[in-house]
């Protein structure tokens, strides 16, 4: 059985870890927990972003020798659940630091949230409602 407090982690690829990095800290205000200061060839530089104290984090990985391309779709989506709506500083902040404020694929979303897109094209949905 997994332990429900189990950390998470999430690995994407980035094309920019510094604009990923100004969307995920700047933006929406989570805290760099981790990240490689130089380079070493043969490994990915990495950036790891997530809530201090959280159970949870972003690892964005960006190989400069192959690097890939974020291939997103449009049910991709990072769900943040806020018991309340979004407020509009939190929304600007996330456009002024390189999102894209999108309609969602679902409707749901549109109905429960906002959507913006990062600078890779990944989904960050806050969420008016709660979990659980």
């Amino acid at each position: 059985m997994i332990d429900p407090a189990a950390h998470v982690r999430v690995a994407r690829p980035s094309r920019d870890l510094a604009a990923a990095e100004r969307f995920y800290v700047a933006g929406l205000g989570l805290s760099v927990l981790w990240r490689t200061t130089e380079r070493v060839p043969g490994e990915h530089d990495l950036l790891m972003v997530g809530p201090n104290g959280g159970a949870w984090h972003f690892e964005l990985t960006h190989d400069p020798e192959q690097p890939l391309e974020p291939t997103p779709t449009v049910d991709d989506l990072f769900v943040l659940y806020l018991g309340e709506p979004a407020d509009e500083p939190l929304i600007a902040a996330l456009l002024a630091a390189g999102g894209t404020r999108v309609p969602a694929h679902n409707p749901y979303w549109d109905e429960h949230g906002v959507t913006i897109a990062d600078p890779d094209g990944y989904r960050l949905v806050l969420c008016a409602r709660t979990w659980g």
